[in-house]
């Protein structure tokens, strides 16, 4: 078992940068492939950017190529997604997520077995 909890969301002009975080507690997150997805209002969640277990192996969505970084702590309890040039678009509600048993990265979020409660961010024009 494995317990995530976002924080670092909140409201920022367009343009702006924020960074989330994604602490875990019972077990070290580095056993995971972690992933951050988010939800807008009437919307699916969508995946946005991941990271293998292998160091350096990440993946990032079309929309978030260029503007978004997701890095992990090296005590592996921490995953973190760094936004930078942020849009009205990327208003929603963002979550972490674990892949237990996994090495890889998918866009699924079927393939997540562990979710944090996540964290607002809201982007002003």
């Amino acid at each position: 078992q494995v317990q995530l909890v976002e924080s670092g969301g909140g409201l920022v002009q367009a343009g702006g940068s924020l960074r989330l975080s994604c602490a875990a507690s019972g077990r070290t997150l580095s056993w995971f492939a972690m992933g951050w997805f988010r939800q807008a209002p009437g919307k699916e969640r969508e995946f946005v950017a991941g990271i293998a277990r292998s160091e350096g192996v990440t993946l990032n969505a079309n929309s978030a190529k260029g503007r978004f970084t997701i890095t992990r702590d090296s005590a592996g309890n921490t995953v973190y997604l760094q936004m930078n040039s942020l849009k009205p678009e990327d208003t929603a509600v963002y979550y972490c997520a674990a892949r237990p048993g996994a090495l890889g990265v998918t866009q699924d979020p079927n393939d997540y077995g562990y979710w944090g409660q996540g964290t607002q961010v809201t982007v002003s024009s």
